[in-house]
């Protein structure tokens, strides 16, 4: 029997995958290895136009990748560094002259190196925006002087030339910060003086923008000050752009511009000779007043006082007497009905009446003290009391203040109301007893009684009705006067447009019809207070205007209070530079003092608009206040 042999399979060996390579453009091994014989350095100093372009194309593609590194490459910024130099020092000079462009076409040859240099320019404007890569430009030798004779030589009107520059002053931003002029350079060697004739002069508005900001990051050096006299066209370039409020770069840069030479004392106290110094701090406040709007939410109180309405056409009212059949009924029973039934005929239940406990007591004792002795009266107490028992409704309370009340509410007094009062006689200064009469004929008859006994006074005859002084020559003038108090029988026509209700103030319960003019104002219907209010930050453009003109306001106010200065307990201006305290005090010139006066002129035509500026910070809000006290006592 043949033996059977088992054997064990043998394992499977993994394989790993083999690695393919990336050949995609810009990643190839061979084309970005950091050697000397890199092809794309090569390529670029070969001469040949196939090679540069092609070495040109991949890096404007690398230099947008935040990892790409100039120094890797030995020999690249040389190579970018070729046809910029070409350019600014010879290939300008083959542009036509203006206008010939239009009829005749430019080189090929010009046409290919200009496109070089461009290209050239934006890979290392490019590669600047990476820290490492801006500080490998900022060391080389051949990029100031590659920026000083690009801005000397290089015509910024002509069309061909305007991208050169800007890539070129992009990349001077990078060494401005920290870049010194000393002030004997010549003006041919100062980037300063032509970065100011761009921004004063020329009409491309990204260009104006960028030596904006190459200008501001050079002066912003305070050991470049000395070159402020030098930018005075700048500084009137960007007044000029101010009022651009549309354009934010544009406004940011030149708003930044103003401050940096105001920042510096020598520079603020001659700004306030400025021609312009008045339309400048109007456009200031007109830019945060703009934009204030944008940042303000309207909020509404509601301020209506307490008031109630009663009709226009009240009944005059007295209060109500117990006849003497009433009262002789009421003596009849003995107590507490007594009390009972003269509160019932007294008062009535009122939800918003109010007396108080010692009135009701007083009219109490006055109607019952004479008939004392038939019966004895109740104690005030129990007469309050027996308020609960008659109207269970009313509630006697004590209402707290600085001197306390003690008042029953829920109740008031009975009111005696009669329409024919109007009909009432007045004669003998309102003291005719007579009742109220029912028309007017009544009224009139009754009167004539009167007139038949008028005696006369000097030959003149007095009307005696209520606080008439009129006299006459006759009894029958006299008459003819006197029928004229009589009123008519018909209250006067209201006109459509006059209310069928009075508006009375909360203080007022009743309707005076008496001394109508003893009532108090009532409220109007509807009483708000509506006002804006910020709710964010302004921008910081605005902010910076807001410091340009507080910077001015204390210098032309500087006799008011002086300037902050930096120590333990002041942080000084921010951006402003503190002078040195060794320094000899600055001898005040009458140009200053001229300063002062025209400054303090211009802040009080502006004292309207800074009453309206409104910031939510209130440290800001502080120097808007600090500025409106300080002009509204010049004033």
């Amino acid at each position: 029997m043949a033996a059977n042999y088992y054997y064990r399979p043998a394992a499977a060996v993994p394989v790993p995958p083999r690695q393919i390579a990336n050949v995609r453009d810009d990643y190839e091994r061979w084309y970005t290895e950091t050697s000397p014989n890199n092809r794309m350095s090569l390529s670029l100093r070969s001469r040949i136009h196939s090679e540069i372009s092609w070495a040109l194309e991949r890096l404007c593609r690398l230099a947008y990748n935040e990892q790409f590194a100039l120094s890797a490459y030995p020999g690249l910024i040389d190579g970018l560094f070729e046809w910029p130099e070409w350019y600014v020092t010879q290939g300008y000079k083959q542009i036509q002259p203006t206008g010939a462009d239009l009829l005749f076409a430019p080189p090929r040859e010009f046409v290919s190196q200009h496109r070089y240099a461009l290209e050239s320019l934006f890979i290392m404007r490019n590669a600047a925006l990476n820290e490492q890569n801006s500080r490998e430009l900022a060391g080389h030798s051949h990029t100031l002087p590659l920026i000083c004779k690009a801005l000397e030589n290089l015509n910024y009107e002509k069309d061909q030339n305007q991208e050169v520059l800007l890539h070129i002053i992009d990349i001077f931003q990078v060494l401005a910060p920290n870049l010194v002029i000393n002030a004997s350079v010549p003006d041919s060697s100062n980037p300063i003086v032509p970065l100011k004739h761009i921004v004063a002069l020329s009409k491309n508005r990204s260009l104006i923008i960028s030596a904006f900001t190459a200008l501001n990051s050079v002066l912003s050096n305070p050991s470049n000050a000395s070159h402020l006299s030098r930018a005075t066209d700048s500084l009137d370039a960007a007044i000029r752009y101010m009022p651009l409020f549309v354009d934010k770069p544009l406004l940011e840069v030149s708003l930044e511009h103003i401050y940096i030479h105001i920042a510096h004392p020598a520079a603020a106290r001659a700004f306030l000779l400025n021609p312009k110094l008045r339309s400048v701090l109007k456009v200031l406040c007109t830019l945060v007043l703009t934009e204030q709007q944008n940042l303000e939410e309207k909020v509404t109180i509601d301020i209506t006082g307490r008031m109630h309405s009663v009709s226009a056409t009240n009944l005059a009212s007295r209060d109500y007497e117990l006849t003497k059949e009433e009262l002789d009924t009421i003596l009849e029973k003995a107590e507490p009905q007594r009390c009972y039934d003269w509160m019932r005929q007294m008062l009535v239940p009122k939800p918003e009446g109010e007396m108080t406990q010692v009135d009701i007591w007083t009219m109490y004792k006055d109607t019952f003290t004479p008939y004392q002795e038939k019966q004895p009266l109740l104690g005030a107490s129990e007469v309050i009391k027996n308020i609960a028992m008659v109207y269970p409704t009313a509630q006697a309370m004590v209402l707290p203040g600085q001197v306390q009340r003690f008042v029953v509410r829920g109740i008031d007094r009975r009111k005696n109301t009669s329409e024919n009062d109007r009909f009432k006689c007045q004669w003998d200064a309102n003291a005719c007893s007579a009742a109220p009469l029912a028309s007017p004929s009544e009224l009139a008859e009754h009167l004539f009684e009167h007139l038949s006994n008028v005696q006369p006074s000097a030959n003149k005859y007095h009307c005696a009705w209520a606080t008439c002084s009129q006299t006459a020559d006759s009894p029958q003038r006299l008459r003819s006067h006197a029928l004229t108090h009589i009123p008519s029988s018909q209250p006067p026509q209201r006109h459509p447009s006059q209310s069928e209700t009075i508006t009375l103030s909360g203080t007022d319960p009743y309707y005076a019809v008496n001394t109508p003019t003893a009532r108090a104002i009532p409220p109007p219907p509807k009483t708000t207070i509506v006002y804006e209010k910020p709710t964010l930050d302004p921008p910081s453009y605005c902010l910076t205007a807001l410091l340009i003109t507080r910077i001015l306001f204390r210098v032309a106010f500087a006799d008011v209070e002086a300037a902050p200065k930096a120590d333990d307990d002041h942080f000084g201006f921010p951006g402003v530079v503190e002078e040195d305290p060794d320094a000899p005090d600055h001898e005040v010139q009458e140009t200053d003092v001229e300063g002062s006066r025209k400054g303090r002129k211009a802040f009080a035509n502006i004292r309207n608009m800074l009453e309206n500026i409104r910031i939510r910070d209130d440290a800001l809000m502080n120097w808007v206040g600090e500025m409106l006290d300080a002009v509204s006592a010049d004033i």
